[in-house]
């Protein structure tokens, strides 16, 4: 009797052990894993034009070539624009340092007639410029880091989308299922394919029209902050708040408050728009995860894998969740982490 229920104890704590050995060795060799997690990331984009091109009879060898190329010529002359933007952003940051203290103080001017009374000090201490676009700055400069391994982030993409038709077939011999009879496979392999797809022509949709908008406001940098909302549109949640923060505070540091109302506008917006309404009809019912457990997960896994992590946090939550749905005893796992209390990812 004793033995029977400290064994489900037992083979608890062996999966407990398992799971910090893990994600230690990940947290350790990070600098190999970030690379390959963002090499699948893009392989996994990339493929649906793979796809789409082998219906016109091109040859995979020619698609290929010709996505690389354009990943290249794409990333280079981004990497061009954001790298001269950041440089000149923040040789004019004292300049928006001064003239943002300068907006605060009429501010607090205008408060006072109402006997409203603030700190200007401590306020101008808080909203610092520098310390408010400190998480943007940083998350572009991760993201350039993680791109220092350019050559070996597209080979592997290279050899990805070679292999890409056998993969499924490689994961159901490899769980002992050559008869294809775990359907959890397919269902997750084109849950993610089909989220990361549409995730990343929303994201550039996004990026270009703020881009557009902070464009025909003439508001400074904005290519920098269209990047930004590019990228940060695949963070769940947050990272559209994160990507309004730098543009709308130089637009009140350029033209005043109500300009950085306008641009804020202009971000609930789109956002709005692209997340709320072009998205899940694109998507459909998404990928089955609640919006708390969405939010851990960008904690989680942004704390694991540092930028790249926050930015496949719903793809990597997933894998997790296919995987607890897998087997009978952590079914119920699934369930905490799905949404409306779904037993199974949507297809």
């Amino acid at each position: 009797m004793s033995m029977e229920l400290r064994s489900p104890f037992a083979k608890a704590l062996l999966v407990l052990a398992c799971l910090v050995v893990l994600m230690a060795g990940i947290k350790a060799a990070s600098t190999i894993m970030v690379p390959f997690f963002l090499s699948i990331f893009i392989a996994i984009a990339c493929s649906p034009i793979i796809h789409w091109t082998s219906r016109f009879r091109v040859p995979k060898w020619l698609s290929i070539t010709l996505v690389i190329l354009l990943i290249v010529v794409f990333g280079f002359l981004l990497a061009g624009l954001v790298g001269q933007s950041l440089t000149e952003f923040r040789e004019n940051l004292p300049q928006y340092r001064t003239q943002l203290d300068s907006e605060f103080s009429w501010i607090v001017e205008k408060l006072a007639q109402y006997n409203i009374h603030i700190n200007r000090e401590l306020i101008a201490s808080h909203l610092d410029p520098a310390t408010a676009m400190s998480v943007a700055t940083n998350f572009i400069s991760g993201m350039g880091g993680v791109l220092s391994n350019l050559f070996l982030i597209l080979l592997t993409v290279i050899f990805m989308l070679f292999e890409a038709d056998s993969i499924p077939r490689r994961l159901h011999i490899a769980l002992a299922d050559p008869d294809m009879k775990l359907q959890h496979i397919d269902r997750f392999i084109r849950s993610v394919n089909s989220y990361l797809a549409i995730k990343t022509v929303v994201s550039l949709g996004t990026g270009l029209i703020i881009g557009i908008t902070l464009y025909a406001m003439n508001i400074d940098h904005f290519m920098l902050w269209a990047v930004l909302a590019f990228m940060l549109n695949f963070i769940p949640n947050i990272g559209s708040i994160i990507a309004a923060l730098p543009a709308v505070l130089i637009a009140f540091v350029q033209y005043g408050l109500a300009s950085a109302g306008f641009v804020a506008l202009a971000f609930v917006l789109v956002n709005t728009i692209m997340g709320n309404m072009v998205e899940p009809r694109l998507m459909g019912r998404g990928m089955g995860l609640s919006t708390l457990v969405v939010f851990l997960s960008l904690i989680f896994w942004g704390w694991l894998l540092g930028t790249v992590g926050m930015l496949l946090s719903v793809p990597l939550t997933m894998v997790v969740k296919i995987a607890l749905e897998s087997r009978d005893e952590t079914k119920w796992l699934a369930v905490l982490l799905s949404s409306e209390g779904e037993k199974t990812t949507p297809a």
